[in-house]
């Protein structure tokens, strides 16, 4: 039971951080002009799965871990969402977000596209006549991931792999995953029970790496000191 319980706190963080910038979003509707943070981490939801009153988190994600980095969080939330204009407006690059490449799986997957798609997250690029060939699924990750409500919290340290950004991630991730342990919550509808990766359908997360990790509840704190740091957009 102490993992419920630790669960339920991170909830009521949740809870705590929605109402400290104003509710949620959705990447559909955020531009690059809004107050972002320079660095932090972002909470992905599933829209129609809840644990009580509250939707469901299905992803957990950071940026600029690697020494050095200078990726920005709103760098890494457009990467996800896709391009909204040019050569491939609505859709994006998959081989440039993992988040986006595992979703495409999954509807590749559930609707049987394996023919059409098999050269789908193959290499680390792709020339434009592929690129081409993968738009119409390309749009339908970008429908998908728009339309998901998400958190973020301010956490604002030096890239590497021991910062504060690196440690919340990893322990939300072993908090919340479902792989070999006991499921506490339901996954009725997620479209991630269709995908090829076990620890994504075990976990119920779009997550794969730390999600058969334990974590440590000290993190807790650590977190509702930088919630109480975050702005509004």
């Amino acid at each position: 039971m102490i993992r419920a319980d630790d669960i339920d706190r991170f909830y009521a963080l949740l809870s705590e951080l929605e109402e400290q910038v104003g509710g949620k979003q959705r990447l559909g509707e955020c531009t690059g002009y809004m107050d972002w943070p320079n660095r932090g981490i972002y909470f992905f939801f599933a829209p129609d799965e809840y644990r009580g009153q509250q939707l469901r988190l299905t992803r957990v994600g950071t940026h600029a871990v690697s020494q050095g980095s200078q990726t920005a969080l709103w760098d890494r939330l457009r990467t996800h969402r896709g391009a909204q204009r040019g050569t491939y407006e609505g859709g994006g690059n998959h081989r440039g977000s993992v988040f986006r490449k595992r979703i495409g799986e999954a509807i590749i997957e559930r609707d049987g596209l394996h023919g059409e798609h098999s050269d789908w997250g193959v290499g680390s690029s792709a020339g434009r006549d592929q690129r081409l060939t993968e738009l119409e699924l390309e749009r339908r990750v970008s429908d998908y991931i728009r339309d998901l409500p998400f958190l973020w919290v301010k956490v604002d340290d030096e890239p590497g792999p021991d910062s504060d950004r690196a440690y919340l991630e990893q322990n939300v991730i072993a908090l919340l995953s479902n792989h070999q342990c006991t499921p506490i919550d339901e996954r009725e509808q997620w479209l991630g029970q269709y995908s090829r990766s076990e620890k994504i359908r075990d976990s119920g997360l779009w997550n794969v790496n730390h999600v058969d990790e334990g974590y440590n509840p000290e993190f807790l704190s650590v977190l509702q000191e930088q919630i109480e740091q975050t702005s509004p957009p």
